[in-house]
């Protein structure tokens, strides 16, 4: 089942991605740190006239790697190839996207992360030495055929930036972590966002969309199209303060951004009584896999406070008590308090 609050991609989102993305810097809210450094290094390779040096962008899904990838090629007026790691099965398969780039281009590598072995060999020379070595026929009578590539930019996307090698990792010139976004941020995003569905969003709504989007743009959009549908079937023609409250609750999302999964899970810890949780035992009681626990559940929670995963397992912390409201464990209860 396709949890709403899912951080990564549906298959169905693409398109409608694109039509949302932002094409220019000005319509590119947040990560202005980024965006001020990039701008630098982007002025300074036009004047140059050189090709900007490689780019890795590492941090949770959704965030908008993929769309600053686009941008930047729109201010370098450079063509963008756009492909993901797990379509480039062999080196040959790299190999014939490295030679068919021409001067300036850039090449976007999305789950750089999961890029094999043999690949990244060939990703070696041609970031550093603008060459790829190719080896023709077996055996003794086996020959490397060096050729020359065009002076290209390699941006890469990870949401793993640990699982990269040092070699591909040292071989990048800028890396950008990219952070969850503020509920300012992602309400602009949202009433951007509504003005190019020509559906108009009242500031309150786009503050409650932004507040339970758990600082992902990508989260989002979602919400703001499915609210889109409450008001579309009420016939309102613009989104309201209280309709998008009234959708949001029946979509199972609390102001905290917690669908009905989460709420199972932390409910879970909590009925622990501060004592620890193995992951086996959590996956077992949610009926879930520990792989689906671990990837999709926890992340947000970790990352903002509401759990924490310890040498004996996983624990609630107090904010969840406080939001659950349950009392505290102490140590005199029994608990890790």
């Amino acid at each position: 089942m396709e949890r709403l609050v899912e951080i990564e991609r549906f298959d169905a989102e693409e398109s409608c991605e694109i039509t949302l993305r932002p094409s220019a810097w000005n319509e590119y809210i947040g990560q202005e740190q980024i965006k001020k450094n990039l701008g630098v290094f982007i002025e300074a390779s036009k004047k140059r006239q050189e090709a900007l040096d490689h780019v890795l962008f590492f941090g949770p899904p959704g965030l908008g790697k993929t769309t600053l990838a686009l941008i930047i090629a729109n201010e370098m007026n450079a063509n963008i190839k756009v492909t993901a790691a797990p379509m480039i099965e062999k080196s040959g398969d790299l190999a014939a996207i490295l030679t068919n780039l021409e001067e300036g281009d850039i090449l976007f590598i999305d789950e750089i992360h999961r890029l094999s072995p043999a690949v990244e060999e060939i990703l070696y020379s041609s970031m550093e030495d603008f060459r790829i070595d190719i080896i023709i026929g077996s055996g003794p009578a086996a020959q490397t055929v060096k050729i020359d590539l065009p002076r290209f930019t390699l941006i890469g996307a990870t949401t793993r930036a640990g699982m990269l090698s040092n070699p591909l990792r040292d071989r990048f010139g800028m890396n950008f972590r990219m952070q969850f976004y503020t509920p300012d941020e992602l309400a602009k995003i949202v009433s951007q966002a509504s003005n190019k569905l020509n559906k108009e969003i009242a500031h309150e709504a786009s503050i409650e969309i932004a507040k339970r989007s758990r600082g992902t743009p990508r989260i989002a959009l979602r919400l703001l199209r499915r609210v889109r549908d409450f008001a579309d079937v009420a016939n309102e023609k613009n989104i309201l303060h209280s309709r998008t409250k009234y959708a949001l609750d029946e979509l199972g999302i609390n102001s905290y951004g917690f669908d009905e999964m989460d709420i199972r899970l932390l409910t879970l810890l909590v009925g622990a009584n501060g004592r620890a949780m193995g992951l086996s035992t959590i996956a077992a009681a949610l009926s879930e896999d520990e792989g689906t626990v671990e990837d999709v559940l926890e992340p947000y929670l970790i990352a903002n406070g509401y759990l924490e995963r310890t040498a004996k397992g996983r624990k609630a912390t107090r904010s969840t008590y406080e939001i659950l409201n349950f009392t505290i464990p102490t140590l005199d209860d029994g608990g890790l308090f």
